[in-house]
């Protein structure tokens, strides 16, 4: 019998997975019944009763036509998220040729893996980084290379370390994170740049993954900035952090129209419901109301990073929804403690360190109060 296979109950042998995947188990952080839910990056305030009436409606109408396919192209959502991103970013509006929808930025990189990765192929990114990065390659059979972040608390990723690392892996496609997951770090632009024309002598792609984008202190700048003058660089967002749409599954890329169109090969067929579509471009139309609590998100994690500074933890600088901090015993304990307390984070990054997403006031106040007891000084 082939060692990854296992009889059943009735004495047949179930088929054998593919090697690479036979030990694997699938990606999940844990979905508790808690009070305080911490540990995903989720945005704690959901579509106020009137903006869920209007995106009701708009499914209402979607469901007139569910008998027939819904656009593949999704051409007018398209639109409407480059009419956003001009507003967010101060660029251009990108035509809806420059801009990709999927379900979730996991099925964007996904994507984009599947185009430009491959057999015979790299993509190099720089730990610590988001888990599923090597996922997305190990799926579409690209090899995954990591090299390393600059040291605790910044890890800070450089222009010199980055085109070093390209140099040394000459990957096909190098992943960016800005702000990165899990330690809140963003990039200069300069280190996007290099990159850039570093890839540029190869053909080969560089993804700026900006799921948090929308968090990131004043004065930093998007990756969108430079787009028009690097043809090989994309940049990724979603709508599940400060759209509050995490349970909508919306993420989304702009880049060349040649990026897109590439893409689009080897996207599945209708792959964006016409429910999906119809929910997306109602929020980007009521989208002063969902990103109304950014600011206020921005000044609970700030709020928090003082508090964990002022307590002697080490505190990742963080332009995003979440900060990653380093508990004074075993991370695992502390995690445990703060569970029983029905506080719910995140173990992830470095050993030592946990990742706590912001919440409201009041969630915010637990886990203080919860921390206070499961990891005292």
């Amino acid at each position: 019998m082939p060692a990854n296979s296992a009889p059943t109950l009735d004495g047949s042998v179930l088929p054998v997975p593919r090697d690479d995947i036979a030990d694997a188990a699938p990606y999940g952080a844990p979905q508790l019944e808690v009070e305080h839910a911490l540990n995903v990056n989720e945005n704690p305030y959901g579509p106020s009763p009137q903006l869920a009436e209007h995106i009701g409606r708009a499914v209402a109408e979607a469901a007139r036509g569910l008998n027939r396919y819904p656009d593949r192209d999704a051409l007018a959502l398209r639109a409407d998220l480059g009419t956003y991103l001009a507003a967010e970013s101060g660029i251009p509006a990108p035509a809806a040729e420059a801009v990709w929808a999927a379900n979730g930025s996991n099925e964007i990189m996904h994507q984009l893996m599947l185009a430009y990765g491959g057999p015979g192929r790299s993509a190099l990114g720089f730990l610590p980084h988001y888990s599923m990065y090597p996922e997305y390659a190990r799926d579409t059979f690209t090899r995954w290379v990591a090299a390393e972040r600059g040291p605790a608390p910044e890890f800070a990723l450089t222009a010199q370390a980055v085109t070093a690392a390209i140099a040394a892996h000459r990957p096909h496609i190098v992943v960016l994170t800005s702000p990165n997951n899990p330690t809140g770090t963003a990039l200069e632009l300069e280190v996007v740049e290099a990159a850039a024309v570093a890839l540029a002598e190869t053909r080969g792609l560089l993804v700026v993954d900006e799921a948090y984008g929308e968090f990131r202190r004043d004065g930093v700048p998007s990756s969108l900035t430079v787009l028009e003058q690097h043809p090989n660089l994309v940049v990724t967002r979603t709508m599940s952090k400060a759209f509050a749409l995490a349970g909508a599954r919306l993420g989304y890329l702009v880049a060349h129209p040649a990026i897109v169109d590439t893409v689009r090969i080897v996207r599945l067929p209708y792959h964006l419901s016409a429910v999906t579509q119809a929910v997306a471009r109602t929020a980007l139309s009521h989208r002063e109301e969902l990103l109304g609590t950014v600011a206020l998100l921005r000044g609970e994690r700030d709020a928090l990073a003082v508090h964990l500074t002022a307590r002697g933890h080490q505190v990742a600088p963080s332009d995003a929804n979440f900060i990653l901090f380093r508990t004074f015993t075993d991370r695992d304990r502390v995690f445990e403690a703060l569970l029983e307390r029905s506080v719910l984070v995140r173990a992830v990054g470095p050993t030592g360190w946990l990742r706590v997403s912001v919440g409201t006031p009041q969630d915010n106040v637990a886990f203080r109060t919860a921390l206070e007891e499961a990891d005292p000084r």
